[in-house]
């Protein structure tokens, strides 16, 4: 009889050192990842303790001027907020409807050939530079805008325009994707009962789908809070505690890359105002992902 150290199915010292080693890098890149990440939020942490030095966080979550560079200073990140919720909301009134629809017809009415070409076409604008987007919005949507009403050359509604453009693709992408998941065993049974394809679509897949769709609208918020070129560009740079889309505006993310420029000396507290937004904007961001992902993981538990 032949000893168990002979079986042909026992891996060989040399394969053993192989997969150790692939092992060991893998965990390294996972490693990596993770301190990449603690990195950045202790950074920010640290820089942000030293801006509180300086100013309370109530006046700083409260206050409705926003003007570190003026005197007298104001530090109050309403404005910016404020700003960044008119490209969001802005944003999200172009693409989610549009996001929808279209992963309704890619799933439920169009043609394999059809389906085809559509989605080619929605990955290349899902891969269109955000600056591009930038100057498409600035030359060409804010000029349409000024032709029907008095908007500003810098403004909030052709910035949330273009960001909801460039947010659709992801929305129709997901929203597709649910749909497909979606059994159907589903929809054999509502047209065995006589319902028509809209009655199907609208009463049986939507409702099936509806924690990937509302999963890819979060998500799709998100990229939105997080954009940077598209309303540095188009929005302007005035931090104005207002509603008015047809106003020049500055978000968070824009406020970032005016100090990220290099004219303002570091260690101060206009520096330091930096890091303090920028953990206002990870804290949303984060929390908006954290919302998505739990969502699609109920999504998963569903249909798997």
């Amino acid at each position: 009889m032949s000893s168990p150290d002979a079986s042909p199915f026992r891996p060989r010292a040399g394969q053993q050192w192989r997969e150790r080693l692939i092992r060991a890098v893998l965990a390294a890149c996972a490693a990596v990842s993770v301190l990449t990440t603690a990195a950045i939020v202790v950074v920010l942490l640290w820089e942000s303790l030293l801006f509180f030095r300086e100013v309370s966080p109530w006046e700083f979550l409260t206050g409705t001027r926003w003007a570190p560079k003026f005197q007298p200073q104001g530090f109050g990140v309403l404005p910016l907020v404020c700003g960044t919720l008119l490209i969001v909301v802005g944003s999200a009134l172009v693409a989610l409807p549009a996001g929808l629809v279209t992963g309704i017809y890619l799933s439920e009415y169009a043609r394999p050939r059809t389906r085809a070409v559509l989605k080619p076409i929605l990955e290349v604008l899902a891969g269109i530079p955000t600056v591009v987007y930038g100057y498409f919005a600035l030359n060409f949507i804010t000029p349409l805008i000024q032709k029907v009403l008095p908007a500003d050359r810098f403004n909030a509604a052709s910035a949330a325009v273009a960001v909801g453009i460039m947010i659709l693709p992801m929305v129709a992408s997901i929203c597709d994707d649910a749909f497909q998941a979606v059994p159907n065993a589903l929809r054999q049974g509502a047209y065995a009962l006589g319902a028509r394809r809209r009655q199907v679509v609208l009463q049986v897949v939507l409702p099936a789908a509806l924690s990937g769709v509302i999963a890819s609208y979060v998500l799709a918020l998100s990229r939105a809070v997080g954009e940077t070129m598209i309303v540095t560009l188009a929005a302007g740079a005035q931090p104005k505690l207002t509603l008015n889309p047809l106003e020049a505006i500055q978000t968070m993310t824009a406020y970032i890359v005016q100090v990220s420029l290099g004219d303002t000396p570091a260690g101060t507290v206009e520096y330091h105002t930096l890091y303090a937004v920028g953990l206002l904007l990870f804290l949303i961001t984060f929390s908006l992902n954290v919302v998505a992902q739990r969502i699609l993981r109920r999504y998963r538990e569903v249909y798997e």
